[in-house]
């Protein structure tokens, strides 16, 4: 067979190369005239499809992954109500509320958050039971390559990656708006507003011009303080201040019973008192409150387009943005990565047996994990690109994982 392969190569490269005659008369007969051997050999690349051993592996790799989901997500739900229960007696929630508004909306969430870690988990565990009962020893001693091993699984992981990028991209944005309007209704008093709402706000409006928003009350519309600054080349040229400051979400105009206002020029300072403050300023109601919430309620579509307006603001928030997007499509990649990972680690029987293998991939998985959130901080800080930072994670475990790979047993 390796000789026909041979013949492929020189078939390809003496189309390609009309002038190669002496190597045309020498190998045309081993090329030309053997078109069965050839047809063999191509053969070889056709599509794997799905068989028997696919379907058996693909079973106890969903199946397994989907147990320990459900046994995770039974024990979560249970000590996350234990702890919220005097809340919800308190602003007596009903039960249909409870179930349907908190915890259905809950769940994709907790299972998208953790979906890698179970994936790794359920690789490892299965495929180091197989070689503990020598199932691997047998299925590549009958012929079947390790590569050929790894399809099964790559389409396990394939399934998870789409399921946990729908959710990202358009599922778990709308669970999250539903979940908390719940918490803002049932949860205690005043925990809803100290989550929503900073008590020192700053926002760029305008490229130059920042709004300063003290101790603002979504449920009165209130905020005990406005400054609106403007800068020119990172100096300070004018501020406006108001006291007990009122906002009108659908027209976007905040008033005030009386103003100041400041200006500057070189060392001098000018300061004027006016009646009734009305101005229109570029600021939704949605972005006064914390931007890391409001960005998980929108799905991929309304995030690119929000990118987009606060680019045109000139925001300097930009990098969490783009951090929250890059992470919805690169995290459910890394179904991928670790899948490669925790084959290549358990398939090869040991002494230590699947309590081993189980250690190892945890340990490696909550590397993964750790690593990732340092990335994520680092490209939030502005220390480097948020495309590269989330990334970075993914591009460091494939090697980690190839490298495994090449040491696993063939």
């Amino acid at each position: 067979m390796d000789i026909h392969i041979i013949a492929i190569y020189f078939a390809t490269f003496v189309v390609i190369c009309p002038d190669c005659n002496i190597i045309r008369e020498r190998l045309g007969a081993l090329i030309f005239l053997n078109p069965h051997n050839i047809k063999v050999v191509t053969m070889e690349f056709k599509f794997p499809g799905i068989r028997i051993l696919d379907r058996y592996i693909m079973r106890k790799f969903l199946g397994t992954f989907a147990f320990a989901l459900a046994l995770i997500i039974v024990i979560v739900v249970v000590f996350d109500a234990v702890e919220k229960i005097d809340n919800f007696i308190e602003l007596k929630a009903p039960l249909k509320a409870i179930m349907l508004d908190y915890y259905v909306n809950f769940i994709p969430f907790f299972i998208n958050q953790f979906s890698g870690l179970f994936t790794f988990i359920a690789v490892i565990f299965f495929t180091s039971k197989m070689a503990y009962q020598t199932e691997i020893i047998a299925i590549l001693s009958s012929g079947v390559s390790f590569r050929r091993l790894m399809w099964p699984y790559f389409l396990s992981a394939l399934t998870i990656a789409v399921i946990s990028i729908a959710l990202n991209m358009f599922i778990i944005p709308k669970a999250n708006e539903h979940r908390l309007e719940f918490e803002s209704q049932y949860l205690a008093k005043g925990i809803r507003a100290k989550q929503t709402y900073d008590q020192h706000i700053y926002r760029q409006i305008y490229p130059g011009t920042f709004a300063y928003i003290r101790g603002y009350r979504g449920d009165t519309q209130k905020a005990q303080f406005l400054a609106i600054e403007k800068y020119d080349s990172n100096k300070i040229v004018g501020i406006l201040e108001a006291q007990t400051v009122t906002f009108d979400p659908e027209t976007r105009r905040w008033t005030a019973p009386k103003y100041t206002t400041r200006t500057f020029e070189g060392e001098n300072e000018h300061f004027e008192e006016h009646n009734r403050l009305d101005t229109l300023m570029n600021l939704d109601a949605t972005e006064i409150g914390r931007v890391e919430e409001l960005i998980k309620t929108m799905n991929s579509v309304e995030l690119n387009q929000f990118i987009k307006q606060q680019e045109d603001k000139g925001s300097d928030m930009i990098a969490l943005f783009k951090v929250e997007r890059t992470q919805r499509l690169s995290y459910p990649i890394s179904a991928f990565i670790l899948t490669l990972m925790g084959v290549s680690l358990s398939s090869r029987k040991v002494r230590g047996g699947t309590g081993l293998h189980i250690g190892i991939g945890i340990a490696l998985c909550f590397s993964y994990i750790l690593f990732g959130r340092f990335a994520e901080e680092f490209a939030k800080g502005g220390v480097l690109p948020p495309v590269l930072s989330v990334w970075m994670p993914n591009i460091l475990f494939s090697f980690i994982a190839v490298y495994l790979y090449r040491k696993a047993p063939k």
